[in-house]
């Protein structure tokens, strides 16, 4: 059966630019000792650990892998070790105050706060969306694996609102059969530098790693590995030297609104990483999932949800001369 969350659409998340653990590589030149010894001092690991590593045939000795601790290799041999990269723990149940707009037996709508990393990696290993919906939830989907239970669509650490949570595995494969046939509808609220032109515009630019830096996204073109990318745009309200979008995507690529506005030359304000490095001065990344619109998984019911903007969002309207937010 094919599994519709291999093609789900990570709307405005940071999940390709996540680091990811490496495993160590420990090279070193024999002293004629017990082969243990000499890598338990060179990788500051116990002899057992060593061992242990040797064991799983993580050693080589001039090129030829070597399991036996006792081994002493000769004087000037070249040792190679192998230690693989920290398997993340299992996210565990905190008490982390979370917003929950609706709940039933197969999913819930919450609004994550700006600043919250969804589930846990490299560096965030706790304090996730995940582990205050393990608390707070009676169950989660599996679909996602371990690290991401329950997890259908995400937003970047700094991007606050909306995101549905799967509770059971059916309604997990249901809801993201939607995002992947783009059958949900999700708006975001956007303060961006400058004040376009138009009250409106739709940009379709195919987007994809930046082959100048591989930690960003870029406008790619698809013939370079680019993939379609779909959004519309209409303004709000206009102030000094800022305008606050209604965004609509139709389809969800990583950093897609961020970088689409920059491509038009009104960047998010508060973007640290595609915006102007003397811009408006707010509080955060400006940028909120306002409002989603999707089927029930398993009555068909349609179900809409809208998240007021946060306190530190209007102060950064305020801070643009927009007083008052629709």
């Amino acid at each position: 059966m094919e599994n519709p969350t291999e093609n789900r659409m990570d709307d405005e998340m940071d999940d390709e630019m996540e680091p990811q653990a490496e495993a160590r590589l420990i090279r070193l030149r024999s002293d004629g000792r017990r082969l243990d010894v000499q890598l338990a001092e060179a990788a500051d690991i116990t002899r057992s650990r060593a061992a242990g590593l040797m064991a799983e045939g993580l050693c080589a000795v001039a090129g030829k892998p070597v399991t036996k601790a006792g081994e002493k290799p000769k004087a000037g041999a070249e040792i190679l070790l192998t230690i693989p990269a920290p398997k993340p723990a299992a996210p565990q149940p905190e008490d982390i105050p979370l917003t929950i707009l609706y709940e039933d037996e197969d999913l819930a709508v919450i609004v994550k706060p700006c600043g919250m990393v969804v589930h846990p990696g490299p560096g965030n290993e706790d304090g996730t969306l995940v582990n205050a919906l393990l608390y707070h939830l009676s169950g989660l989907s599996s679909i996602g694996g371990e690290m991401r239970p329950g997890i259908v669509h995400r937003l970047d650490k700094d991007t606050s609102g909306l995101l549905l949570v799967a509770k059971n595995d059916a309604a997990h494969f249901a809801l993201s059969r939607q995002f992947q046939d783009r059958e949900t509808e999700k708006h975001y609220r956007a303060l961006v530098e400058g004040i376009p032109r138009e009250p409106g515009g739709r940009i379709e630019l195919s987007l994809g790693r930046s082959p100048v830096n591989r930690k960003m996204q870029a406008v790619v073109p698809l013939s370079q590995g680019g993939r379609m990318a779909v959004t519309e745009w209409q303004t709000l309200r206009t102030g000094r030297g800022c305008a606050l979008l209604d965004v609509h995507i139709l389809t969800g690529r990583t950093h897609q609104i961020r970088v689409h506005m920059r491509s038009i030359g009104h960047p998010v304000c508060g973007d640290t990483i595609y915006g102007q490095p003397r811009g408006l001065r707010v509080p955060r990344l400006m940028l909120h999932a306002w409002s989603l619109a999707f089927r029930h998984p398993r009555t068909g019911e349609a179900m809409a949800f809208t998240a007021p903007l946060p306190e530190d969002f209007l102060a950064g309207l305020r801070a643009g001369g927009i007083e008052e937010a629709p």
